[in-house]
């Protein structure tokens, strides 16, 4: 990966941006596209698209979700601990014992605690941890005290961050899905520079807000843009480890290429035409299979209005929903190449109806 894409996924991947708090991601995803597009729209929601040919009747649209899964304060004890809400849906194994960042008036470090072991009863230590028997310690020793710092309603985010790990693997918190966000910027960043974009086509590149409490950027994006054609990206689950049955999930494999969906909420037309592109362009890829609607913003971005013809592309990812996400950083390039390849293959006369070919 070219060092300045690389620097642009790091620095998007560690900034703090759970649903409903984008906005720092937001202004890195703005800074980056500003010099390869047309032109920039950050709408009411916090969506931002950056547009190439933005004149251009057939449009398409490319959403990556900027979001991640956090915390959120609701009450602050007169002991100074604080009590919080998820953001997205959390395995409530993983946060005992955490480190976390709070952003209230600055960042906060504070660590997730609950009662020690050998003070849990044997009922409790064969039972799963719930949220609400955790709280957050930033050290305060009163509700006064932390009141100085944090405000009801701040965020949280765990205190993890891009690591390079062995190969062209690496880990992060917030893979899911500012990797999505990186990957519609880059194909963006691709078409400017390599060209082979019909001029009649618009491009619209969108980092969304608030997929992960459903999927709520991609339904209004979609509709002021109103595309004829778009592609989500998002991660998916990894089958290539260990207790994960590929008879019943089907097999993803890190390191094999981007995933492409197939099933109800794909487009016919446009699952065959990122195929093709992919094949004469010698990119990877495995075929994921959904029967009916995915948790993805293509699935909003279909239904939009009266319809749009959605491809959805894929990153295989381990270990999704914690703060240790593992991905193939060749598969993220290579799904860029292939998102650019597939709106070069679209042309203002593209028809997407549903039909057999011959």
């Amino acid at each position: 990966m070219r060092p300045e894409s690389l620097s642009f996924l790091k620095e998007i991947v560690n900034t703090p941006s759970p649903s409903g708090f984008e906005e720092r991601a937001a202004e890195v995803y703005r800074k980056y596209t500003g010099a390869y597009a047309d032109k920039l729209v950050t709408d009411v929601h916090g969506n931002v698209a950056a547009i190439l040919n933005p004149d251009a009747e057939m449009k398409i649209m490319l959403a990556g979700h900027m979001d991640e899964i956090g915390f959120l304060i609701h009450y602050i004890g007169d002991d100074g601990l604080l009590y919080f809400s998820t953001i997205g849906g959390h395995d409530s194994a993983i946060p005992v014992g955490q480190a976390v960042w709070v952003h209230g008036t600055e960042r906060i470090a504070g660590v997730i605690g609950r009662k020690a072991i050998h003070l849990l009863k044997d009922d409790e230590r064969k039972k799963k941890p719930e949220i609400e028997d955790m709280w957050i310690d930033i050290g305060a020793s009163s509700k006064a005290e932390a009141e100085k710092y944090v405000q009801l309603g701040d965020c949280v985010t765990f205190q993890y961050e891009f690591q390079h790990l062995l190969g062209d693997r690496a880990t992060a918190r917030g893979f899911d899905n500012k990797m999505g966000s990186f990957i519609v910027a880059e194909a963006l960043r691709l078409l400017k520079e390599e060209g082979g974009l019909d001029a009649g086509v618009g491009v619209y590149a969108v980092a969304t807000v608030q997929e992960e409490i459903g999927l709520r950027g991609a339904k209004t994006s979609a509709y002021w843009i109103n595309a004829q054609s778009g592609l989500a990206v998002d991660v998916n689950h990894a089958i290539d480890y260990p207790s994960v049955s590929k008879t019943k999930h089907g097999q993803l494999d890190l390191g094999k290429g981007p995933s492409v969906m197939r099933g109800a909420n794909a487009n016919p037309i446009v699952f065959k035409m990122i195929r093709e592109a992919g094949d004469a362009n010698s990119i990877p890829y495995q075929v994921d299979v959904t029967a009916g609607g995915t948790g993805t913003d293509g699935n909003a971005m279909q239904l939009n209005r009266a319809g749009m013809a959605v491809g959805i592309l894929g990153v295989a990812l381990r270990y999704m929903h914690t703060p240790v996400e593992v991905l193939s950083l060749t598969d993220v390039e290579n799904c860029a190449k292939l998102m650019a390849e597939y709106c070069r293959s679209v042309k203002p006369n593209t028809d997407f109806t549903p039909r057999i070919l011959g």
